[in-house]
């Protein structure tokens, strides 16, 4: 896959079969377009192709309301590789693109892409007040040269799946039903930092993370995890999420407890995918209370893990 961070000075000769978006989360929905048109554009002869945006259109033109992201853009260009697109655009969302009226901007794709298909779901619209919906793009469609291709959106339990919809179930801690809507589990990588080492002291190492407040995070809670490491060591693990009400109710960290590990971590990435949600973060009256809680949540989630394990083999 090749990327770009701006518009083409000279067109594929072939022509793209282009899809406009996000696509934060990549997932079951996303997932599913760009399959299709991926499978779409090979079998025509052109190039596929994903141009998206950052940051965030909402980060510019709401930024009090601007969402939590829930993949990194490395990670998602990643995800877009693995997926097959063959180009992929990824354009700095200023002030001045959104006031950018939706014909100009169209038919710089047309001019500078060799867009040949634009694919977008029902409720899509794109340039200056979203005034570039879906029938004002048919209309140009057919001035412009191109062909509109519609995608319905996927379902699940009656509700379209979309990004804002995983949001609102990490924000209830209910990771195994986001990752139903992702197709995978919900996952977080930060750098392990330095902790104040009292896990060590109680019989349970932890590795510290640091979220970035504008990525995702599940609810406060204790949580079974698979943790993956530099060189793809996976292991079962649990994760604290929150800010520790039994010591210094400090600043809100990823605590990460890895079975049957004694390495060290410090300053290397660690990923962490979340596969099922404890119990919440709650605050005990004494030590002896905490340690044989954890102990209880560490069998809990290597039964989970277990379980998990045999489902996939199942698989």
């Amino acid at each position: 896959m090749i990327v770009y961070e701006h518009l083409l000075e000279s067109p594929p000769p072939e022509g793209v079969v282009l899809t406009i978006g996000t696509f934060d989360g990549l997932h079951r929905g996303h997932q599913k377009l760009l399959g299709e048109l991926v499978a779409h554009a090979r079998a025509v002869g052109r190039l596929s192709a994903v141009l998206t945006f950052h940051p965030h259109p909402r980060v510019v033109l709401q930024s009090e309301a601007a969402p939590t992201y829930l993949l990194p853009l490395e990670e998602r260009s990643r995800l877009l590789d693995e997926m097959g697109v063959d180009l992929l655009i990824i354009l700095p969302f200023t002030r001045a693109l959104a006031d950018t009226p939706a014909e100009d901007f169209v038919r710089d794709l047309c001019v500078r892409l060799g867009m040949r298909e634009l694919w977008v779901g029902r409720d899509f619209a794109l340039g200056r007040g979203r005034e570039g919906n879906v029938h004002a793009l048919q209309e140009l469609a057919s001035r412009l040269g191109y062909t509109l291709h519609i995608v319905e959106p996927v379902y699940e339990n009656g509700k379209p799946i979309s990004s804002t919809r995983i949001r609102g179930l990490l924000a209830e801690g209910a990771v195994d039903r986001a990752a139903e809507l992702l197709g995978r589990p919900y996952a977080v990588e930060a750098e392990v930092i330095h902790g104040a080492e009292r896990g060590r002291r109680l019989g349970f190492r932890t590795a510290n993370l640091r979220l970035p407040p504008e990525f995702a995070a599940p609810a406060d809670g204790v949580y079974a995890v698979w943790a993956v490491m530099e060189g793809s060591l996976r292991r079962g693990a649990i994760a604290n999420i929150g800010i520790r009400p039994s010591f210094d109710a400090g600043e809100r960290l990823i605590e990460v407890h890895i079975f049957d590990y004694e390495g060290d971590l410090y300053g290397k990435r660690l990923r962490v995918e979340f596969v099922k949600r404890l119990r919440p973060e709650r605050r005990f009256e004494d030590i002896q209370a905490l340690v044989a809680q954890v102990r209880q949540d560490i069998e809990e989630a290597r039964c989970i893990l277990q379980a998990a394990v045999a489902r996939e083999g199942r698989g």
